[in-house]
């Protein structure tokens, strides 16, 4: 990646890590499905005003629909459900970071996934190194203790970081497509997908939620999800899935410290390990570092 691709990496991180904390203010006050659905919608909105704006056409033919339905499945409805309430029972720090994992299930996903993206060395030892960090976050005795209040939520995030990951991958058909072009279908479709969901929560009959609630709603709609998905689709036409999930690592910056400052989240020993673990396997799964490494200790390497 180029510094264009670089600079559009760090403002999307920043713009996904406001919405653990969005998630955080929003699940105290409405729940799990009214919030995907409000996000969903309140982006979908705003993307086809911008695109009439610009007079931009989107596809007509159910094929292109149909991969914008799956996308947005992948993409959005089941990692924001499975995100939002995850963040009812931990922290929003915590969550971000389980979501880095997301790198090393795209290295997964592309091995079996695709044709052209294989393991070797370097990439599997990242992947030991990133699932050994979600093993110590998690924490040994929360995983031998099925009835933890913690574990499902921090399975729920490792799903979301997998189901991502896949969406990279499915994402890649849309190329040759405008990057706005893209990320309205897939939230528009995603928006037609959360419909039933109005029928399960109800959201006429909930009290209505405080000004912090509606700043963040609309926080979270128009720079976490629309201006973020045109900066995340630009990066995966120019420089591929398991670039732009580099981005995950970078989320728990911002996230943790607008949990530390402003929801009186802690940022634990524990934490910062598997964060650090996670790292060096994302450090491997790039494999400039393994390289030259290697080079100083006068090791040739060919992968």
């Amino acid at each position: 990646m180029g510094a264009r691709e670089w600079s559009l990496l760090f403002l999307l991180s920043i713009l996904w890590g406001g919405s653990f904390f969005f998630f955080k203010v929003l699940g105290a006050e409405l729940p799990t499905l009214t919030i995907v659905f409000s996000r969903a919608l309140l982006a979908a909105v705003l993307l086809n005003l911008v695109m009439l704006a610009r007079r931009g056409a989107m596809p007509t033919t159910l094929k292109r629909w149909g991969e914008f339905v799956v996308m947005g499945f992948l993409n959005n409805v089941l990692p924001f459900a499975l995100l939002v309430w995850a963040e009812t029972k931990i922290s929003s720090g915590l969550a971000s970071i389980l979501n880095a994992t997301t790198p090393v299930f795209s290295v997964l996903a592309a091995h079996f996934l695709t044709t052209h993206e294989r393991l070797n060395w370097s990439k599997g030892l990242g992947v030991l190194f990133g699932l050994f960090g979600v093993l110590v976050l998690i924490g040994p005795s929360i995983l031998l203790s099925a009835g933890s209040d913690q574990l499902l939520p921090e399975l729920a995030c490792v799903m979301t970081a997998l189901t991502y990951a896949i969406a990279g991958i499915y994402g890649r058909r849309f190329k040759d497509m405008p990057a706005l072009t893209v990320a309205t279908g897939q939230i528009t479709a995603s928006t037609i997908l959360l419909l039933p969901s109005l029928l399960i929560d109800r959201p006429w009959t909930l009290p209505n939620p405080n000004a912090h609630a509606w700043l963040a709603m609309i926080a979270l709609a128009v720079f976490s999800t629309a201006l973020a998905y045109i900066i995340y689709f630009r990066i995966l036409a120019s420089a591929g899935a398991t670039n732009v999930m580099l981005v995950t690592f970078l989320v728990p910056v911002s996230a943790i410290l607008l949990g530390v400052a402003f929801l009186n989240e802690s940022f634990t020993a524990q934490a910062l390990m598997g964060m650090l673990l996670i790292g060096v396997g994302l450090a491997a799964i790039d494999g400039r570092l393994p390289r030259a490494v290697l080079k100083m200790i006068g090791v040739p390497s060919k992968s």
